[in-house]
C-alpha cells in the first residue's frame, strides 16, 4: 500500500504530460452530490483488504497480490502516460460536511480509470468466487454485490469520478480478476504435476 500510494501521489502531483479533463455526460449531471456516499467511498479501505484476509491458501493469497499489483501498475501507467482529472463542478462543499478531508487528501486527478472502482470490482468478483466455492449463502453474495455497487456509485456521488472513469475502472477490475483466475489455474496445475 505504501509503495502504491507513493506512486499514486507522485503521479497525481507531478504529471509529466498535460492533464485532460474528463467529459461530463448526462448521467454525471443526474447523479448529484450525496453526503451519505462518503461512507461507502471510504469503506473501500476495509472492503478490499478483507478479501485477501479471508484466503486460507498461501498460493491463492500470493496470486491475489500479484493480480492487485498488476492492477495498480497498469492504472499508474495510464495516469502517467495520459493524466486525466474530473472538471471542477459548481458544488457548494460547505453543505457537505466531511468532504473537506477527502477533497484535501485526494484531488480529482488520476481520474480515468477509477482505481477506486477497479479495486472494488476486483474485490467483489474475488469475494463472490470465494463465496461460491465455499458454499456461501446467497445472502452474503448479495451483500457483497451491494457493498461493491455502493462503492462504485459513491465514486460518482462524491464527485471524485465521472461515469467514463467508472466504466474504465470496471474494465480494469474485470481484467485483474481474469489475471487472478489464470494465476490460480497455473498454481493448481503446478501443485498437481508430479
Amino acid at each position: 500500500m505504501t509503495v502504491f500510494f507513493t506512486g499514486y501521489f507522485a503521479v497525481l502531483n507531478h504529471p509529466v504530460r498535460p492533464v485532460t479533463l474528463m467529459p461530463v455526460l448526462a448521467i454525471d449531471r443526474w447523479v448529484g452530490v450525496q453526503s451519505w456516499t462518503l461512507i461507502p467511498y471510504v469503506s473501500l479501505w476495509i472492503y478490499v483488504p478483507a478479501v485477501p484476509a479471508l484466503l486460507r491458501d498461501r498460493g491463492a493469497l500470493i496470486s491475489f497480490g500479484w493480480a492487485a499489483a498488476a492492477l495498480a501498475t497498469a492504472g499508474l501507467s495510464v495516469f502517467m502516460l495520459s493524466p486525466t482529472a474530473v472538471p471542477q463542478l459548481a458544488v457548494d462543499w460547505s453543505r457537505h460536511p466531511g468532504f473537506g478531508g477527502l477533497k484535501a487528501l485526494d484531488a480529482t486527478g488520476n481520474a480515468c480509470p477509477s482505481l477506486h472502482v477497479a479495486f472494488a470490482v476486483f474485490a467483489a468478483l474475488a469475494a463472490d468466487r470465494m463465496l461460491r466455492a465455499g458454499g456461501g449463502r446467497r445472502f452474503w453474495r448479495i451483500f457483497n454485490a451491494l457493498w461493491a455497487l455502493a462503492i462504485v456509485y459513491s465514486t460518482m456521488a462524491t464527485k471524485q469520478h465521472v461515469s467514463l472513469d467508472v466504466v474504465a475502472g470496471c474494465g480494469f477490475g474485470v481484467a485483474a480478476m481474469a489475471l487472478w483466475e489464470v494465476l490460480l489455474r497455473r498454481g493448481a496445475l503446478r501443485r498437481s504435476t508430479p
